[in-house]
């Protein structure tokens, strides 16, 4: 059996409503209980979160984690995301529909809050 993937939106909260974030590639557990990404666990906060609904399983440390928007706009306020490099390709094409921006590898997010 495949292990399921999905590019999707990072963010690390760090104790704040606003923090790093990236658009990377994560992989499920086979129960689908937990995220991977980057050899972190994630599980999710099931409700309890502020401004984020998993945790890092090692540190504690909460996230946004959430599938890509095809308009872009996956930031709640203002800030850069970085792109990681083997995701790039099918980010610009398949999610977005733009192609032409496949060497991009940051984006400039006004948020959905300003």
């Amino acid at each position: 059996m495949a292990v399921k993937s999905r590019i999707m939106y990072i963010e690390q909260k760090g104790g704040g409503i606003s923090g790093p974030a990236r658009i990377g590639r994560i992989t499920y557990s086979k129960s689908g209980q937990s995220l991977y990404y980057q050899g972190r666990r994630f599980q999710t906060l099931a409700g309890e979160g502020f401004k984020a609904n998993y945790f890092d399983c090692e540190t504690g440390e909460h996230y946004w984690i959430s599938g890509c928007k095809k308009r872009g706009g996956d930031r709640l306020y203002a800030g850069m995301i970085e792109i990681d490099e083997d995701v790039r390709e099918e980010y610009w094409t398949e999610i977005r529909g733009l192609p032409d921006q496949r060497k991009t590898t940051r984006i400039r997010c006004v948020g959905k809050h300003r």
